[in-house]
């Protein structure tokens, strides 16, 4: 191997990681029929003049299987947190008890599962994509070190290594997209 060519790899793989990373947080906002405070994390309050996660507002607890609650700390953004969980898409429906709101998971119909499962899918595409195109970084670097004089063998051993390290990480999201897959679709 070439003395003067190192590539990163743990760089790469860290940066794959983080693609994956952003998969889980997606999948853990798909609704299944089943309530986790997770669901909630990308649910932005405008509070106080800035948009604040709904964790920072409130104490989430999910008391029952099919049930979110959420005791808001400060009364006046009782409305402001019910507003932000109306329009964010979820299809929940906030019943208010005082500073404490609850959230009934409705339960999942066929066509709603489909749709979830497609939503799944573009999102692991997104993640494709992602690593995707880290592994054309890393390409690219290889290919500017093969102009600045690397052997062939070298850069057929590193263009291996990075080929590897993608491969493996399109089947970590391919087998995260199954699992949520058959989370949504079970009944």
């Amino acid at each position: 191997m070439s003395d003067d060519f190192e590539l990163d790899t743990d760089d790469l793989k860290r940066r794959m990681d983080g693609a994956m990373t952003n998969l889980r947080s997606e999948f853990a906002s798909l609704r299944t029929g089943r309530g986790s405070a997770s669901m909630l994390e990308p649910v932005m309050v405008d509070a106080y003049g800035s948009m604040t996660p709904i964790n920072q507002v409130g104490t989430v607890n999910v008391p029952e299987p099919r049930m979110v609650t959420i005791n808001v700390w400060d009364k006046s953004l009782v409305g402001k947190v019910e507003k932000a969980i109306r329009e964010s898409g979820l299809g929940i429906n906030p019943q208010l008890n005082g500073t404490i709101i609850m959230l009934p998971i409705p339960e999942l119909n066929e066509e709603r599962r489909r749709e979830l499962s497609k939503v799944a899918g573009q999102y692991a595409e997104h993640a494709r994509v992602s690593v995707r195109n880290v592994r054309r970084d890393g390409m690219d670097q290889i290919k500017k070190a093969k102009a600045d004089g690397m052997s062939e063998d070298d850069q057929k051993f590193w263009e291996t290594e990075v080929q590897d390290l993608t491969d493996k990480m399109i089947k970590a999201v391919d087998d995260a997209l199954e699992t949520k897959q058959a989370e949504i679709m079970q009944v």
